[in-house]
């Protein structure tokens, strides 16, 4: 059996490992080891937090909708609850910017869902 010696496929590994590890704190950016580790533990982590985004925001946009509609006399759950009776198809990202950016058309938006 002969000897293969791995150079250029090693060291491709390991440069793009590197690569990945670039903005790193101390060795843990120029050392192959150390590195790889965290970059491991670094991918992992972003993995699970692209989906943690997505409860992230939509509690984000409850908060600020119960906040909103509790200014109206409404709670949230009332509210959702309302809407879904009046037949308003507001997700939520978009009842949330309004009660932020538009207070008076959230507002709006409360009585027509009260009304139904």
């Amino acid at each position: 059996m002969s000897r293969v010696k791995r150079g250029n496929v090693a060291r491709k590994r390991r440069k793009k490992i590197l690569k990945l590890a670039k903005g790193f704190r101390g060795t843990q950016s120029t050392n192959f080891r150390t590195a790889n580790q965290q970059v491991m533990k670094a991918l992992r982590n972003a993995y699970r937090d692209r989906r943690k985004k997505k409860r992230d925001f939509r509690r984000l946009w409850i908060a600020r909708i119960n906040a909103a509609a509790r200014m109206n006399g409404i709670s949230y759950s009332q509210l959702a609850g309302k809407l879904k009776h009046a037949g308003i198809e507001l997700n939520r990202k978009m009842l949330a910017q309004l009660a932020v950016l538009d207070p008076d058309g959230f507002a709006k938006v409360v009585e027509v869902a009260k009304g139904a």
